[in-house]
C-alpha cells in the first residue's frame, strides 16, 4: 500500500513531524504534488482548506485530511475526505493506515468519517514521538497552552495542559544538529505549568545542550509576562541569540482584555526594556484588524509599534479569523491611516516585517529575517 503526503509549503512542518511518525512505523510517507493511489494525506489550514477540499472531493484515491482546519471543522471536511484525522497526529495516523489495509478503519480513535466521530482516549505523550524528521532542524519542546486567546487555536487542538519534552529527549534529538532550535509555544515555560515560569528547569536544559542555542526565535517565541531579568541572563550565558521574540498582539489594554491575552501593555513595555538593556534585540508580533477595534485602540497600537521600532523589530499581521476560535466568525476591520502609513515607513526601514494587507499571506515566512 502506498501512501503519499500533498506537499505545500505552508505544511513543513506537519510533514517532518508526521513523516518521522510513520517512519518509525515502518510506513513511507512520499511527497506529491497531485493525489496520488493508493492513499493521499492532507494537511487543511484556513488559507488552503478552500482548494485542496475541492481536490479531495475530486481526488480518485484513498483521502485523509488532518490539520488545523480538520480539527475544527471535521464534519464539513468528511463530507469530502474519506478519513479525517482530529487533533494531534502522530499516534492516530499510522494505527488508521493499519487499519485500511486490515479493513478495521472504523475503530481507530481520533479519526472521524461521514458516519460519525471517535474521539482520541488521551493526547500524545511527546516522549514516545520523536519531534520531526532530521528534514526540519528543530526540536518539539513542548505543547499546549493555558491560556485562551480569542484568536489562536493552539490551546483548541493541543489542549491547556502543557506538556514538555524531557530534558534527555531534547538532547539526544538535538544532538544531531550544529544548532539548537525549538518549536513551542513559550520557550521559557518549559518545565512548568505554562502559567508561570520554572526557570531552573530551563537551567538545566540548556546546560544539557552542546549546541549553538537559540530559545525564544523563530520558530518560537516567549510570552512578554515571562521575560525577567533571570530568564534573559540565562538566554545571554547559554544562547547565541542576539534576539528574543514574543507577542504583544496589541498597544490597547482594553483589546488585550477582550482577547484574554492574559497580560498587559506594561507587560509589553517592561519586556522590550530588559531586552534592550540586555543586548538583546525584541521582535514583537502584533496583530492589526481585530473585529472590536476602535480608532483609538488602533492608534495606542501605532504608538506603541513606533516606540519599539526605536530598538526592536515588529512583526506585524492582518488579523485572520479562525475555525474553532470565538472569532470565527468574524472579520477584520480596516485600518486607520494613521497605522497603514505607520507599518509602510518602518518596513522601508526595515523595522516592520510582515503582512498587514492581506490575510493569505503566511505570517511566519518573514519571521527568517530575525532568526539569530
Amino acid at each position: 500500500m502506498k501512501v503519499h503526503w500533498r506537499f505545500t509549503s505552508g505544511t513543513r512542518n506537519t510533514y517532518a513531524a508526521l513523516y518521522a511518525a510513520c517512519e518509525r512505523e515502518g510506513i513511507l510517507l512520499s511527497p506529491v504534488s497531485a493525489p496520488a493511489p493508493d492513499i493521499t494525506c492532507y494537511s487543511l489550514s484556513s488559507l488552503n482548506a478552500p482548494s485542496l477540499l475541492t481536490e479531495i472531493e475530486a481526488g480518485g484515491c484513498i483521502t485523509i485530511a488532518g490539520g488545523p482546519y480538520a480539527t475544527a471543522c471535521y464534519r464539513e471536511v468528511a463530507e469530502k475526505a474519506d478519513y479525517v484525522v482530529v487533533g494531534e497526529g502522530e499516534r492516530t495516523l499510522p494505527e488508521l493506515l493499519f487499519a485500511i489495509e486490515k479493513g478495521t478503519a472504523d475503530t481507530v480513535p481520533g479519526v472521524a468519517t461521514r458516519h460519525g466521530f471517535r474521539p482520541a482516549d488521551s493526547m500524545v505523550r511527546l516522549d514516545a514521538w520523536p519531534p520531526f524528521s532530521q528534514m526540519k532542524g528543530y526540536v518539539e519542546l513542548s505543547r499546549g497552552c493555558p491560556f485562551s486567546c480569542a484568536y489562536c487555536q493552539t490551546p483548541r487542538i493541543f489542549g491547556h495542559a502543557m506538556r514538555h519534552r524531557s530534558i534527555d529527549e531534547v538532547a539526544r534529538y538535538a544532538s544531531r544538529y550544529r544548532d539548537a532550535r525549538f518549536v513551542t509555544p513559550n520557550a521559557l515555560a518549559y518545565g512548568s505549568d505554562g502559567r508561570s515560569p520554572c526557570l531552573a528547569k530551563v537551567e538545566r536544559l540548556l546546560k544539557r545542550l552542546r549546541n549553538n542555542i537559540y530559545l525564544g526565535t523563530f520558530p518560537s517565541e516567549v510570552r512578554p509576562e515571562f521575560v525577567s531579568e533571570e530568564a534573559l541572563s540565562l538566554i545571554t550565558r547559554y544562547c547565541a541569540n542576539t534576539s528574543l521574540q514574543f507577542g504583544a498582539q496589541s498597544g490597547s489594554d482594553s483589546v488585550l482584555e477582550h482577547l484574554k491575552r492574559g497580560h498587559s501593555v506594561d507587560d509589553v513595555i517592561h519586556a522590550v526594556e530588559l531586552c534592550r538593556d540586555a543586548g538583546l534585540k525584541p521582535v514583537v508580533d502584533v496583530i492589526v484588524g481585530f473585529p472590536f477595534e476602535t480608532a483609538e485602540d488602533q492608534r495606542a497600537t501605532a504608538d506603541l509599534i513606533r516606540w519599539i521600532s526605536t530598538c526592536g523589530t515588529v512583526h506585524a499581521h492582518l488579523f485572520l479569523p479562525l475555525p474553532g476560535t470565538p472569532l470565527e466568525k468574524t472579520s477584520p476591520v480596516p485600518l486607520i491611516p494613521e497605522l497603514s502609513h505607520l507599518l509602510g515607513s518602518l518596513a522601508l526601514k526595515g523595522k516592520v516585517t510582515g503582512s498587514w494587507r492581506d490575510p493569505r499571506i503566511s505570517f511566519c515566512g518573514s519571521c527568517s529575517n530575525d532568526r539569530a
